[in-house]
């Protein structure tokens, strides 16, 4: 029985159906994309119907292999008949665009670049003549998101203006991903804030955990036995994506992601952290924000600095434990597991700041909190202490529309209680050092609190728990 089933992809499912409805009138493209991983396949194998067509684009295939693999797939489905032959990607568009009734994917779309290239403008003009033609719907995906983007709204690009809609698939919020965990036996809240941590709202590794039968394990337990076991489930996962995204272009990348996942967080960090220069990095770094999306920036909310962060969970905690260590990972596997199964809870607590947001966020649509935010991050700034240099800290800052009230918070992932009074002292000073001018409100997220004044909003454990169940 698979007990991870399909989740909170209602709105996703909503566009798609709109869009069949459309096609139905006149020809109807849209593209979906997002990262690897988050679910874009099984989304669209849940919307197709039995008659609807699926293609998978292979890299790994030639030209006049993978038309031939598709001329089967238009057989089975009794688009052409049993002795008629496709030579050409040519003669696939027309044999599709006139014969064919119905809904078209093209999976992971942007690797006929390396396939087949001509593709793109062959299409173009299939598109082109065909603008007002009923009942076909073309569905175009891909994981490499700045490719994706570039094949659509470039104007140099064939496919340029030829697509109705975008529709990107992002990572399950924190509510879908604990209904996810629950399903599996999951319930204990440190356990799935551990394994939230590591693997964020990407549904694969939820089915990691089914497929492996771990259901009802502690967190501990399903680490160890995706990455630490022998021959590991999870062992290349990582590799296999990066691999993917980067092809033969891999070393630098690879180098600026430890870097970043090992707390080097500025271009001059990263440069320092791999002995390299600056600008010998500049480009790389930017293809990583902006093409490949695994990187993204934190900026301070009340001021103008920010960091650099791995924006994919698993990503993050692979770059900080495993890759630095992979002779170790190697030969030592399951002794490196204990000791960084060891770290998990430190761990936690240093992605906690992120996970607290998105509770935040849940808070502020429900309108529970003392006022409506537009801005929500975190903040930093510097200071002088008898005559050195220090860093204050906010974990949580959340701004209103007109930038005249704040919300700032400190996310401790513990399981002894914090104690609220010297949580709020520590805030007020900090706000202080911040020169924030306008309205204050605290707030603490834990895990369970002690001497808590009226002042101090406090989620808890049971405020938590209350917020992903949706009680």
């Amino acid at each position: 029985m698979n007990i991870v089933r399909f989740i909170d992809r209602e709105i996703e499912m909503e566009i798609l159906e709109e869009a069949r409805k459309r096609s139905k009138k006149k020809l109807y493209t849209i593209v979906v994309y997002g990262l690897r991983r988050v679910g874009k396949t099984r989304l669209l194998l849940e919307f197709l119907g039995e008659k609807d067509l699926y293609f998978f684009v292979n890299r790994g295939k030639t030209s006049e292999s993978l038309l031939r693999e598709y001329e089967e797939i238009l057989r089975k489905k009794g688009v052409i008949t049993k002795y008629e032959h496709v030579s050409t990607w040519d003669e696939f568009f027309e044999v599709l665009f006139e014969r064919f009734n119905g809904a078209v994917v093209f999976d992971e779309f942007q690797d006929f670049q390396r396939v087949e290239p001509s593709v793109f403008s062959t299409l173009q003009n299939f598109i082109d003549l065909h603008e007002n033609r009923k009942n076909l719907m073309l569905i175009f995906t891909g994981s490499t998101v700045g490719m994706i983007k570039k094949l659509f709204r470039d104007s140099k690009e064939p496919l340029y203006g030829r697509i109705k809609r975008e529709l990107h698939v992002k990572e399950l919020g924190i509510k879908a991903s604990y209904e996810m965990s629950r399903e599996l036996g999951i319930d204990d809240i440190d356990d799935f804030m551990k394994l939230y941590a590591v693997f964020g709202g990407f549904p694969k590794y939820y089915v990691a955990i089914e497929d492996e039968g771990l259901e009802g394990k502690s967190a501990e337990e399903i680490i160890r036995a995706l990455f630490f076991s022998p021959s590991a489930p999870l062992e290349e996962e990582v590799p296999r994506i990066l691999s993917l995204e980067f092809g033969r272009r891999s070393g630098v990348y690879y180098d600026i992601l430890e870097a970043v996942a090992n707390g080097a967080t500025s271009l001059s960090k990263i440069a320092g952290y791999m002995n390299r220069e600056e600008t010998s990095l500049t480009r790389q770094i930017k293809e990583l924000v902006d093409y490949f999306k695994l990187l993204s920036y934190d900026r301070a909310i009340l001021g103008k600095e920010r960091v650099i962060y791995i924006r994919h969970p698993l990503l993050n905690f692979w770059f900080r434990f495993i890759h630095p260590r992979l002779s170790e990972y190697e030969a030592m596997r399951e002794d490196l597991g204990e000791e960084v199964i060891s770290m998990l809870p430190d761990y936690t607590g240093r992605r906690f700041d992120f996970i607290c947001r998105e509770l935040l966020w849940i808070l502020n649509v429900k309108g529970d909190l003392p006022f409506k935010f537009t801005e929500i991050g975190r903040h930093w700034g510097y200071y002088r202490e008898n005559g050195q240099r220090k860093v204050y800290e906010i974990d949580v800052v959340a701004l209103s529309r007109d930038k005249k009230k704040a919300l700032f918070g400190e996310c401790k992932w513990r399981n002894k209680p914090i104690n609220g009074e010297e949580i709020l002292e520590e805030l007020k000073r900090k706000v202080e050092l911040s020169n924030w001018k306008g309205e204050s409100h605290y707030l603490l997220i834990c895990r369970k609190a002690k001497n808590v004044p009226d002042e101090l909003i406090v989620l808890d454990e049971n405020a938590i728990l209350q917020i992903l169940r949706g009680d």
